[in-house]
């Protein structure tokens, strides 16, 4: 059974989630606790698997890419878990949410600016997926607020 979620806890999550490279020592100092409190927490978080990922946002603008959401909506029939599996390998798919609502599964992809290149990558990914009832493309333009909780 996972430890309880203290009200801390998700005070420390909110700071990550605004500023992930703060360090134990400035968590303390705004939580008004010790570097060792903060530790010991931050060690349950992982192993209790809350926190699943350090990470950066980039922006893909500036690094000559463009960011795309699939949203897909597969068959009933259709093995949901089969598809994760074979996706979580792709390369070019960032991001893999299985969905409830208009679609089964939401997928996160980057790519290159030339569209025809970028139609060719979407095509390999999509390929990999039997049975697409509704495809909904997305192309994001700016990600302007991204805080997890």
């Amino acid at each position: 059974m996972a430890d309880k979620i203290t009200s801390i806890d998700i005070r420390i999550l909110k700071l990550l989630s605004r500023n992930a490279r703060l360090t134990y020592k400035e968590l303390a100092e705004i939580l008004g606790t010790t570097r060792q409190r903060i530790s010991r927490r931050m060690d349950r978080l992982e192993r209790n698997g809350v926190i699943k990922k350090y990470t950066v946002i980039p922006d893909y603008d500036a690094l000559g890419y463009i960011h795309v959401i699939l949203g897909i909506t597969v068959k009933p029939t259709v093995n949901i878990d089969e598809i994760i599996h074979i996706l979580v390998e792709d390369e070019n798919v960032k991001v893999v949410q299985r969905a409830l609502g208009t679609h089964n599964l939401v997928i996160h992809v980057v790519g290159p600016k030339d569209m025809k290149e970028l139609e060719k990558m979407i095509a390999e990914v999509t390929r990999k997926i039997p049975e697409i009832d509704k495809l909904d493309i997305t192309f994001i333009t700016d990600t302007v607020k991204f805080e997890v909780l």
